[in-house]
């Protein structure tokens, strides 16, 4: 009886590990690219509400000169 409980604590240890390190990760991927992601998740829920795609990024706007570039 004694030998099950101690697979059963091994086993639920390891799946806390796992679980932490996928929140750590999500987190750290959402710092990292959660202003792309707002704006796709925008961008496809206007394009799917049949609204027209408003430019947000200067550098997706075609007609941008070269000299303002620099100073984004």
């Amino acid at each position: 009886m004694r030998r099950s409980f101690r697979n059963r604590g091994q086993g639920m240890t390891e799946y806390i590990i796992i679980v932490a390190v996928v929140a750590i990760l999500s987190l750290a991927v959402i710092l990292k690219f959660g202003n792309q992601i707002r704006d796709l998740f925008f961008t496809s829920g206007s394009q799917l509400a049949g609204e027209e795609q408003k430019v947000t990024n200067k550098m997706d706007a075609g007609d941008v000169d070269k000299s303002s570039i620099k100073d984004l």
